[in-house]
Formats: structure tokens, sequence, C-alpha cells
């Protein structure tokens, strides 16, 4: 698959999956924070399913 998330973006989706994670598992929040493995995923695999069907990028463009 292309990539579709930038250096910001990524960044902010890693820090905001851990951080619900990190908030779960201290028992902070409940278990709906483990729905930070999806930006968490979408962070380290640079591709956003919903990016892609909007069609929209947050990459630099090239050239």
């Amino acid at each position: 698959m292309k990539r579709n998330v930038g250096t910001l973006d990524r960044g902010l989706r890693i820090a905001a999956g851990l951080i619900l994670i990190g908030l779960s598992l201290s028992g902070t929040i409940g278990l709906w924070g483990w729905i930070g493995l999806v930006p968490l995923a979408t962070g380290v695999l640079r591709v956003c399913p919903g990016y892609s069907l909007l069609g929209i990028s947050s990459c630099k463009a090239k050239g």
C-alpha cells in the first residue's frame, strides 16, 4: 500500500496510541483505551485506510 501518513501526523498518531494504551493499562480509563492500537498501527505502518478511501495524504509532495 502507498504511504499516506506524513511525519507530523505519524508522530501524533503514535503518541496518541501509546497514551491511550498506557492509560488503559494503568486502569485510568477502561478497556476502550485499547482503541489506541488503531492510531498506533496507522502511525507505525504509515498507511491510513480512511485516508485512502477519502483520497487524502499528509505526506509531503515529491518533486
